[in-house]
């Protein structure tokens, strides 16, 4: 039980909703992407993704200062379907649309092949 009430805790907060919203569906983020798009400083998204962590929702991994995030692989079968589930409700909040778009727009110059750095 400890390991369901400390998914539901981590995702109990509108902040951490909107970030696994954003991390659904792709390979991985960088803290940078997840701060463009949600307009909120760096220091919160990374207090938040720290939680995520810490309930086993998200990983991470280093690439000189940027920290990338990512759904985590090893979360089981059971806990992924409560993420799922969570992430599709978000999914028909006005709010999480608006998310995306920023996302995307940020990530566009990516997907044209350019190189996208985060802002220092």
């Amino acid at each position: 039980m400890p390991r369901l009430t400390g998914i539901l805790k981590a995702l109990a907060d509108p902040t951490r909703i909107r970030i696994m919203h954003l991390l659904r569906g792709r390979e991985e983020l960088c803290v940078c992407e997840i701060t463009e798009a949600l307009g909120l400083p760096q220091y919160t998204i990374s207090r938040h993704l720290s939680l995520l962590k810490a309930a086993g929702i998200v990983a991470d991994w280093r690439q000189g200062k940027w920290m990338h995030y990512s759904l985590d692989p090893a979360m089981s079968a059971e806990d992924g379907a409560i993420v799922a589930a969570v992430c599709d409700r978000a999914a028909k909040e006005p709010g999480a649309r608006q998310d995306a778009r920023r996302l995307e727009q940020h990530l566009r110059p990516r997907a044209n092949g350019e190189v996208v750095a985060c802002p220092p």
